[in-house]
């Protein structure tokens, strides 16, 4: 039996997986979601701990949202973000594993 996965013939199924990685291929928008790993935030605590100004910030999670990477929650007048879910985080975490053995 062969183990090698089938490759899908659509092209579609690539362009999607390709854009998904792109959006993890910006260090302001590893840096926001790397201030989520350990919660939700308002746009002002994202912007004071990656250090950007909050014009950036929203443009930045306006695109993670698009992608369903961040997800929003109104907080009576405030929305704050979080991680859509735990696989968004492992993800992170395996990108932080990988880009630490760079080093070694």
């Amino acid at each position: 039996m062969n183990k090698t996965k089938k490759i899908i013939e659509t092209h579609d199924y690539y362009e999607n997986m390709a854009e998904l990685f792109s959006i993890f291929s910006d260090p302001t928008r590893l840096k926001i979601l790397h201030a989520l790993l350990d919660g939700e935030k308002c746009v002002k605590k994202i912007c004071e701990i990656v250090g950007i100004k909050q014009s950036t910030c929203s443009h930045q999670l306006k695109l993670l949202r698009q992608h369903k990477v961040v997800k929003t929650i109104r907080d009576g007048k405030f929305i704050r973000y979080k991680i859509s879910d735990d696989k968004i985080k492992e993800i992170i975490e395996l990108g932080e594993k990988y880009s630490s053995k760079k080093d070694e």
